[in-house]
Order: structure tokens, then C-alpha cells, then sequence
């Protein structure tokens, strides 16, 4: 099958619509301060001249000390590439041929490591109100995922219905960094509640994070080559894991799961190693009425860091195997590892199945037309 398909010409990646499921604004300690809540605000005054490193400012997105805990070497992610402004994000998808972009936060990613749940919860706030004051537009294809801050379960839920109507308000930020505990916890339940009430899907997205909460404690690993091959994955994981053992699809069955930032060759992994332990242990969820796999092909999941066989065939049969129904493009934009649309394009896939996963697939996870609109306002 794989050969007559690519025996096929290919349409050109310019005559694809190709919608991008992770792409990352940058907000400051700066940019949120105007939209904080005091006494938070000043918090927020105290630390908004920093110097930035690779998500690490101290009490805002707390990361490795200063130099870091190994060696630097020039291709060290030290810095973070910016995008300051809508305009300029608009300007460069345009340039890698990305017409819609589901936006993720850069800093914020490590927001569950603060210990400060009111803190933490302000900041949540502010984050959104930012984002869709400054970045979100339907008319620039840049599409918003609301921040649902675990540290405060009830306010998150109040975040969602708050923002769920606004046209460029697309889905649900869940972050894993450090998440202690998992997304399939019950107190979290008012998140999904929320989500599903306002049709909304709920993204889980990872970071790289030294933290002592499984699974980031990878102290143990010299290199950060490790660490990274590793956290994401393993995060997602996890919390897919804790998402399907513990019930999250049974209830709360209309609501739209999806994964970004962990590739997709996990995915036929775990659902067989679940539905084997399953078989002999199916009394530990009797909630469960189908097989852990039945859950896991529900989601979706995003291709980056899209892995890079020699043999690309071995990369179209992960996505076969994960599902091409669910299998949505996501780049990781701006950040030095992004994942250009072309190199999902190189598959030996079909056209019908290259569409799907670079835009049309994404067009029912948010229930959006090409335009980025949405269809159940």
C-alpha cells in the first residue's frame, strides 16, 4: 500500500490547508503585569527586567539556576527564540506555509511547579485575558487554548465558561510539566465538567522539567540529550495513562482529549501494553467498559517531534498504527526544534491522508471551518 502511494503525485504542501496544533506565544512577566491581579502584580514588577534563559525566570518559570546543571555548548538552548507580536507570527507561518495556529504559551509551560496556588492561579488569569487581548484572531488565523491552572481545579473551570464564546477560543491548555498529580486525579473533575459543557477539546502539553514528581524526577540522566528525549514522552504517558485507568473518557464521554509535543510512536505502545495489563486486572477498573485501547483511539495526537526514521515508511506506519483520523500536525513554532510542514509532507502517504493530518483532522478536533472559524458558536 505504502508504494502505490507514493507511486502517487503529490500535491503541493501550498495546495494543502495546513493547520498547526502547537505554536508558541511569548509572554513575559511584563506583557502579563497589566492584566495580573494584585498583590500579584507586584510580584510580577519585581522579576519583569530578568534576563531570560530557556524557560527559566525565577518565580515565574522556574527552571535550572543560572548556567544550568551541566555543561554549555554553542547549541545549548539557552535563549528562547521571541515572537513579540501577532503581526510578526502571522508574517513567518505564512512563510513555512501555516494558515491556522492553536497557540500554546512559552513560559507557562511550567506553570504547575509553582507551589503558589493562589499565585499560580493569577497568573493563569492574567495569561488568558493577555492572550486574547494581544495575540488570538480569527482574522489572522492565530487560534487561543485557555490556561486551566491545576493548582486551582474550580477557577480554571470558571476560566473556560468565562472565555468559552469568544470566537478565536478554540480549546483547553492542560499543563503537564511537573503535574503532581496527574490529569486523571478527581479534582480536576471541574476542568472536564467545564471543557465538555462548552465543547471544547482539552490539549495536554509537555515540557522538559528536572522536577521531583514522577515522571520528571530524571535527575539521574548526565545529559540534557536524555532529559529531553525522554520527559515529554514520558509525561504524556503518564498522564494518559492516569486520563484512561481512572475513568476521565467514561465520565466524561463527549469530551475531545488530545496530546501535542510528544510524537506519535508511543501511541501503539501504550494502548497494548495497557489492554495487556488490562486482561488480568480488569477488576481494578470496572468503570471501564471497553478496553483501555477503545479510549486511547478517541484522542488525538499531535506529530511533534515527528520522528525521523531513515526509512520514512517506518514513520508512515506509527501514523497508521496511532490512527490517520487522529493524527494532527503540530510544528512546536518558534522554538529551534520545530518541525516545518514539509517534513510531514515527505511521507509515503496518500494525499486523502496527508490533508487529513496536516488540516483537516484539526478542522473536527475544534470544530473550526478553513477560515479557523468556529462552527458551534
Amino acid at each position: 500500500m505504502v508504494s502505490k502511494q507514493m507511486q502517487e503525485r503529490k500535491e503541493r504542501l501550498e495546495d494543502i490547508l495546513v493547520v498547526d496544533c502547537d505554536v508558541h506565544v511569548h509572554e513575559t512577566p511584563g506583557a502579563l503585569l497589566p492584566y495580573c491581579d494584585m498583590p500579584w502584580q507586584k510580584a510580577l514588577e519585581a522579576i519583569q527586567y530578568l534576563p531570560e534563559e530557556s524557560y527559566n525566570i525565577p518565580g515565574f518559570s522556574p527552571g535550572e539556576s543560572s548556567g544550568g546543571y551541566q555543561a554549555q555548548f554553542p547549541t545549548g538552548h539557552k535563549t528562547v527564540r521571541k515572537v513579540l507580536t501577532a503581526e510578526q507570527m502571522r508574517t513567518e507561518l505564512s512563510a513555512i506555509q501555516v494558515e491556522i495556529a492553536i497557540l500554546f504559551p512559552d513560559q507557562l509551560l511550567k506553570i504547575a511547579v509553582l507551589t503558589q496556588c493562589d499565585y499560580a492561579a493569577a497568573l493563569g488569569r492574567a495569561y488568558n485575558a493577555w492572550l486574547l487581548d494581544q495575540c488570538a484572531s480569527v482574522q489572522h488565523g492565530l487560534l487561543a487554548c485557555i490556561l486551566a491552572c491545576p493548582q486551582n481545579p474550580v477557577d480554571a473551570a470558571r476560566e473556560i465558561r468565562r472565555y468559552a464564546k469568544e470566537p478565536a477560543v478554540v480549546g483547553v491548555y492542560l499543563p503537564c510539566a511537573g503535574l503532581d498529580p496527574l490529569w486523571g486525579h478527581r479534582m480536576y473533575d471541574p476542568i472536564y465538567e467545564a471543557a465538555q459543557e462548552m465543547d471544547l477539546p482539552v490539549l495536554l502539553h509537555s515540557v522538559t522539567v528536572t522536577h521531583p514528581v514522577f515522571p520528571f524526577n530524571n535527575h539521574g540522566f548526565d545529559t540534557e540529550l536524555a532529559r529531553h528525549a525522554l520527559s515529554h514522552t514520558f509525561s504524556i504517558m503518564a498522564n494518559v495513562t492516569s486520563m484512561v485507568t481512572t475513568g476521565v473518557p467514561v465520565r466524561f464521554p463527549n469530551l475531545r482529549i488530545a496530546t501535542v509535543e510528544a510524537g506519535v510512536s508511543w501511541v501503539p505502545f501504550l494502548r497494548n501494553r495497557l489492554d495487556k495489563e488490562y486482561i488480568g486486572k480488569r477488576r481494578e477498573v470496572p468503570f471501564l467498559e471497553q478496553k483501555p485501547s477503545f479510549y486511547m483511539k478517541q484522542f488525538w495526537n499531535g506529530t511533534q517531534p515527528v520522528e525521523e526514521p531513515e526509512n520514512l515508511e517506518e514513520l508512515a506506519t506509527f501514523i497508521q498504527l496511532s490512527g490517520e483520523d487522529t493524527v494532527l500536525f503540530a510544528s512546536d513554532w518558534p522554538h529551534d526544534d520545530f518541525d516545518h510542514p514539509r517534513k510531514v509532507h515527505q511521507l509515503p502517504v496518500s494525499n486523502e491522508t496527508l490533508r487529513k493530518i496536516l488540516g483537516e483532522n484539526a478542522l473536527r478536533l475544534f470544530k473550526i471551518d478553513a477560515q479557523g472559524r468556529r462552527v458551534n458558536l
